[in-house]
C-alpha cells in the first residue's frame, strides 16, 4: 500500500490549493481515506475524510465550507480542495488510509489508528 501527498505551497490568506493524494497497492472497496494536518509544535488533526465506495465525506468544524475531498476511482486518486486558506491552515498536510475504520475517524481522532500513511507536503499560508 502506497499514499503520496502532493500538491503543497505557499499561498496568500484567501487563495487556493488543491492537494492530491495518489494511491496504490490497493483497492478502495472498504478503505477509508483522510486527510490530516500538524503544525509546528502542534498535535495532528483530522481535516476530512471520504469513503471513496459510497462518496461519504466529513470534514472538521475549522475547514468545513471552506475544503472539499473528492475521489477518483478511476486514477485512485483523493483530493482536497482548499479555499479561502488562512494563516491558521498552515502545517504539512497527510492522507492516510485504513481499511477497518470508519471515514468519521478523521475527524474524531489524531489518525493513531489509521494503518497506512504517505508522505506529507508543506502548505504555508502567510502574505
Amino acid at each position: 500500500v502506497q499514499l503520496q501527498a502532493s500538491g503543497g505551497g505557499l499561498v496568500q490568506p484567501g487563495g487556493s490549493l488543491r492537494l492530491s493524494c495518489t494511491t496504490s497497492g490497493f483497492t478502495w472497496d472498504r478503505y477509508a481515506i483522510g486527510w490530516f494536518r500538524q503544525a509546528p509544535g502542534k498535535a495532528r488533526e483530522g481535516v476530512s475524510g471520504i469513503s471513496p465506495v459510497d462518496g461519504r465525506t466529513y470534514y472538521a468544524e475549522s475547514v468545513k465550507g471552506r475544503f472539499t475531498i473528492s475521489a477518483d476511482n478511476a486514477t485512485n486518486t483523493v483530493y482536497l480542495q482548499m479555499n479561502s486558506l488562512k494563516p491558521e491552515d498552515t502545517a504539512v498536510y497527510y492522507c492516510a488510509a485504513d481499511p477497518h475504520l470508519h471515514p468519521i475517524v478523521v475527524i474524531t481522532t489524531n489518525g493513531n489508528a489509521f494503518e497506512h500513511w504517505g508522505k506529507g507536503t508543506q502548505v504555508t499560508v502567510s502574505s
